[in-house]
């Protein structure tokens, strides 16, 4: 850990030049004390390490020494492609490897051009989860399934599947008890704050599993032709289309239409827009909106407000109305309370 720290020491200097020691504190979260420490270290070690007394000082290396120790290793190069999803790589344990990969590269690069990461990260952050995201804690299991997802091992796995079908659920089964089975884990995937581990054949949510016992003596062969953002793709968009069970037809004003893509569900959209008739005399189009059950398409049509006419189903149309005559009641009695 101490020669890992002490690197990372060498490394800030040759990249940043002079630095004071609470700013190396603070870069390494270490006390200042243990700085000066480690500059002593690394003088007795032969590393040209100077101190600049006085105003402005700090610790700065010999002009032009150059470490050598700016090579990446296979972890740090993996993390460093990451780098730009800094909260999903502490998720998986990998914040500490990512940073020393961050040095190394800023290390290598020409004075010219060392304020580049910097520059990169004030102008260009990627801000996975979703909004109103609660703060919770991530999964346990994710820590030992990021270990075998990098080192291609297996892991013997309880799992609790969801009553209810999910794309982390898409192998048929169902039922809340926790199965036991041995898993070959390929990907992780973040998806609005969710993690999702991916085998070769099917999708499981991170947090639904109760324990992960990884196997790191063993190691399975990864099929060469799978793709991770291919595979995610075809089935979240799979199971997207399994949950549009019905269809509910309907007119949409103008304003209703440039509403539709923030109102529908993301795979109904594209179905919809074909189905589309040509517009009316008042602009108004006719269109089948494929929803997941007429409960939802209820609250999605009441969002379009009085821009929206359900004309099939019945039923729907009815309780459209009621609604409508609900809210006339109240909003015409407003003024009276």
């Amino acid at each position: 850990m101490r020669a890992a720290r002490l690197m990372s020491l060498v490394l800030l200097l040759q990249a940043r030049g002079r630095m004071t020691a609470m700013e190396l504190s603070r870069e390494l979260e270490i006390s200042e004390r243990t700085v000066h420490r480690d500059v002593l270290a690394l003088s007795e070690a032969g590393v040209p390490v100077y101190a600049d007394r006085g105003r402005g000082g700090g610790y700065r290396l010999l002009d032009g020494y150059r470490t050598r120790l700016t090579g990446l290793d296979r972890a740090e190069a993996e993390a460093l492609f990451l780098s730009g999803v800094p909260e999903a790589l502490r998720e998986m344990g990998l914040g500490e490897v990512a940073a020393t990969a961050r040095l190394k590269a800023s290390a290598a690069l020409s004075p010219g051009l060392r304020d580049a990461p910097a520059t990169a990260a004030q102008r260009f952050h990627l801000d996975a989860p979703g909004w109103f995201a609660s703060e919770r804690p991530p999964p346990t299991a994710l820590a030992p399934l990021a270990r075998a997802v990098w080192g291609d091992h297996p892991v013997t796995a309880r799992y609790r599947r969801a009553t209810r079908s999910h794309p982390a659920e898409q192998t048929g089964q169902t039922g809340q008890a926790a199965a036991r089975r041995r898993l070959e884990p390929y990907g992780l995937v973040l998806k609005a704050g969710v993690w999702y581990l991916a085998t070769r054949s099917a999708i499981y949510r991170v947090d639904r599993f109760d324990e992960v016992e990884l196997h790191p003596a063993l190691r399975f062969e990864r099929d060469g032709t799978f793709d991770l953002a291919a595979f995610w793709s075809e089935k979240s968009a799979r199971f997207a289309n399994s949950l549009l069970t019905t269809d509910v037809t309907v007119r949409l004003s103008p304003a209703a239409l440039r509403l539709l893509p923030v109102i529908a569900d993301r795979a109904a959209l594209d179905d919809a827009l074909a189905s589309a008739g040509e517009p009316d005399g008042q602009g108004w189009v006719t269109l089948r909106l494929p929803v997941e059950s007429l409960e939802v398409a209820y609250g999605q049509v009441l969002r379009f407000g009085p821009e929206a006419e359900v004309l099939d189903p019945p039923d729907l149309r009815t309780r459209l109305a009621d609604a409508a005559a609900r809210m006339r009641d109240l909003y015409g009695s407003a003024g009276q309370r």
